[in-house]
């Protein structure tokens, strides 16, 4: 049927419009008090610490999935590039592949999951070395993967799957100790409240009260993730999105309230300035280290964060590049979130599982150098390679990212001592070394076979004993 509905039904809407918010907030509240309380303003909320299992983790696997799937063709933002700009190709590709008069609704049935295995995926990001799983609840076309109250006849309860997939996913993981996130979008590009708030301005909140603030308390309650990644926050200021009241409920009284993280897409004035840890923009890749926690989020492929039948293998980051920018992030004082887009089936493509499992191996042998480590005095030196440097405890990791030509790596940066040893991660035998006054520190690499060596590429040196 063409007239299927697309939003959460007008009379669920009307109900909850006649809801006063702060009634509507404390419906959803759950949780014991705490001794310090945080106050619904940035001031306040900003000092909060974060909780230190994000900033050892390192590494996640970011989960684009949902309606966006099924056309599965240019990006996740088919249904806005069609519908909200008119774009020429995404018409034509409408009319070349369905029939006169089908509706971005009419994908939803589409949606099956029908081999969403949650096992194996988190087996696979488990291989892969993730510490935690971010996978989108609701994307900008406000479908969600769980049976949200505030969404009927748009979830994965009542269309295609038929399943809970935010529970699902979420018990999978557990069972195997890894830190669930889940990506929320606030906005939703054509609901009709939100329309209707962002044709007044933004100086009513009707798609909050009824959609954005019920869904995001519904989350935390049903699912009590480790992790919430805002986003669709840019076209409304955090006073529209309620966002300080939200995140004072958060962190004071949630059932996740000691260990939740959060980023800072909560309003058009707050990325990389306000919120948990800072993404800043989609791909953020700083040059110096920030003197605040932050997370470069990346998509293996580079055109689209959902799965596309059009991409390319020019399109796919390899693995020297995905190792590569890990350790950049990471030696900056970051983490590196690496995006898959599973199909309309739940499937995770070869070429994405080839990759994970690339990072996976090179996490077996490293991994040390990344997970729970802290930045250095020096994070990068430039010499006859570039060196990126990370430490843990009194150790010291350069990881050089080219071999090279002589068999000698050269640092400046580290300073030796009477009791100086250099390991390379995978190798038993400790390194010979020199110190020249001109040169630095000459570390003897093993004269073996690169095919023979642990790594391809990306070979860490373990200094301990220097300054």
């Amino acid at each position: 049927m063409k007239s299927r509905a697309v939003g959460p039904g007008r009379l669920l809407l009307l109900l909850l419009l006649l809801l006063p918010l702060p009634v509507l907030g404390a419906a959803y509240v759950r949780g014991a008090q705490r001794s310090r309380r945080y106050t619904p303003d940035w001031q306040s909320l900003d000092a909060r610490p974060l909780p230190d299992w994000f900033d050892k983790a390192k590494f996640g696997v970011f989960v684009h999935w949902g309606v966006f799937s099924v056309p599965a063709w240019g990006s996740e933002w088919f249904w806005w590039h069609w519908k909200g700009e008119g774009r020429p190709q995404y018409e034509q590709f409408m009319s070349d592949n369905y029939p006169p008069g089908f509706s971005y609704a009419d994908f939803g049935p589409q949606f099956t999951a029908r081999f969403f295995h949650p096992e194996a995926w988190t087996d696979l990001f488990q291989a892969a070395g993730a510490k935690y799983v971010v996978l989108t609840t609701k994307h900008h076309e406000g479908f969600t993967n769980w049976p949200s109250p505030v969404s009927w006849n748009w979830n994965s309860k009542d269309v295609g799957p038929h399943r809970d997939l935010v529970d699902e996913l979420g018990k999978a993981l557990r069972k195997r100790n890894i830190r669930y996130g889940l990506y929320h979008s606030l906005l939703e590009w054509f609901h009709p409240l939100y329309l209707l708030d962002k044709k007044n301005g933004f100086k009513t909140q009707y798609f909050v009260r009824a959609k954005t603030m019920p869904e995001l308390y519904d989350l935390v309650n049903r699912y009590e993730p480790d992790l919430l990644w805002s986003d669709g926050e840019w076209e409304g200021p955090d006073t529209y999105w309620n966002s300080t009241v939200f995140l004072a409920w958060l962190y004071n009284d949630s059932p996740v309230k000691d260990q939740v993280v959060v980023n800072d897409r909560w309003g058009q004035n707050t990325s990389c300035h306000h919120g948990g840890y800072y993404n800043c923009q989609d791909k953020f890749k700083p040059e110096i280290l920030p003197d605040h926690k932050w997370e470069m989020c990346t998509s293996i492929d580079k055109g689209s964060w959902g799965f596309r039948r059009n991409m390319v293998m020019g399109d796919i980051a390899s693995a020297c590049e995905i190792i590569s920018e890990l350790v950049q992030t990471v030696s900056l004082g970051g983490n590196y979130l690496l995006n898959i887009g599973p199909t309309k089936d739940g499937l995770i493509v070869p070429i994405f599982q080839e990759r994970l499992l690339a990072v996976g191996k090179w996490l077996s042998i490293n991994g040390e150098a990344i997970y729970a480590s802290k930045p250095w005095r020096i994070q990068l030196e430039r010499n006859t390679t570039s060196v990126w440097y990370t430490s843990r405890g009194t150790a010291v990791y350069a990881i050089f990212l080219h071999w090279p030509e002589n068999g000698v790596l050269n640092l400046v940066s580290p300073v030796t001592t009477s009791t100086t040893q250099i390991t390379m991660l995978g190798i038993q035998k400790d390194l010979k070394w020199s110190t020249d006054p001109e040169e630095g520190l000459l570390i003897y690499l093993p004269q073996l076979p690169l095919f023979t060596l642990p790594v391809e590429f990306g070979w860490t040196i373990k200094l301990t004993g220097v300054r």
